[in-house]
C-alpha cells in the first residue's frame, strides 16, 4: 500500500519505527571512518542528523577494536567542572602548542597550536614548522576573529611555555587589553583544555596510523605522527 525509502528514513517521530539496525560490517566501517569514534557518540550522530550520508541506524560494538584501544588507552581523568560560566564565545580562549613530531607533515610542519573556545569549545588548529611562528599567528588569528565575529578576546589562556610568554605578545595583549592567564610550572593540569584537546588530536592520528599497521614506534608517548588534513 506504501512505499518507503529504507536507505534513508526520515529523522522524524512518525518514522522512528524504520530505524534499523546496522549490521557488523556496517557499524565498523563508520568506526573506521570517524576516526575510531565511540558508538555511543555515533548513535548520536544519527539521532541529531549532524553528518550528511550517515544512515539512520543504530550502531553496535559488535567486535573488538585493536587500533582504538591501543591509541586511545589513558589514565584516569581528573573530574572537571560540569558547570560552565563562559557563555560569551571568545571570551576566553585556551591554547598550546606542542611537538615536534617525530615525522614531518607533508607540508614540512613540526610543531601544532591548538586554540578551543571555552564557551563552545569550537577549536582551531595551526601547523607550523618552527616554534617561534606562534606569536605572529596567533596575533593574526586574534585580529581575525575578532573582525569577523564582531567581538573582543578578553582572556587567553596558556602554559608557561616562552612562545606565548614573550615580550611581543604582552605588548600585544597589553595594547588590546587582553588578560593573560598561565598555569603553573610541571602543572598541565591546570590548562586542562587545551591538554586534553591535544590528546584527543593526538590519540586519533595514532589510531587511524595503527590501523593501517604502520610503524609500532608511534604508540610510546615520546613518538607520534600528526599529519595536516
Amino acid at each position: 500500500m506504501y512505499s518507503f525509502d529504507m536507505k534513508t528514513p526520515s529523522l522524524t517521530k512518525d518514522y522512528a519505527c524504520l530505524t534499523a539496525k546496522a549490521t557488523s560490517d556496517e557499524s565498523k566501517l563508520w568506526h573506521m571512518r570517524l576516526g575510531h569514534i565511540n558508538f555511543k557518540n555515533l548513535n548520536k550522530l544519527v539521532k541529531g542528523n549532524l553528518v550528511r550520508g550517515l544512515p539512520s541506524k543504530v550502531f553496535r560494538n559488535d567486535h573488538t577494536c585493536v587500533a582504538f584501544q591501543k591509541g586511545k588507552q589513558h589514565k584516569a581523568s581528573c573530574k572537571g567542572n560540569l558547570e560552565r560560566t563562559i557563555t560569551e564565545p571568545l571570551h576566553t580562549l585556551h591554547m598550546d602548542p606542542f611537538g615536534p613530531t617525530s615525522v614531518k607533515s607533508i607540508n614540512h610542519a613540526s610543531y601544532c597550536l591548538v586554540i578551543i573556545d571555552d564557551s563552545n569549545r569550537f577549536s582551531w588548529v595551526f601547523f607550523l614548522a618552527t616554534k617561534d611562528k606562534t606569536s605572529r599567528i596567533l596575533q593574526n588569528f586574534i585580529r581575525q576573529i575578532e573582525n569577523q565575529l564582531n567581538r573582543k578576546v578578553k582572556i587567553i589562556r596558556s602554559d608557561n611555555g616562552t612562545e606565548i610568554k614573550n615580550m611581543d605578545m604582552l605588548e600585544f595583549c597589553g595594547n588590546r587589553g587582553i588578560k593573560q592567564e598561565y598555569s603553573n610550572a610541571r602543572t598541565p593540569q591546570q590548562n586542562g583544555v587545551a591538554e586534553r584537546m591535544n590528546r584527543t588530536l593526538i590519540e586519533t592520528a595514532r589510531t587511524m596510523l595503527a590501523n593501517s599497521l604502520l610503524l609500532m614506534k608511534i604508540f610510546s608517548p615520546s613518538y607520534f605522527t600528526l599529519y595536516e588534513s
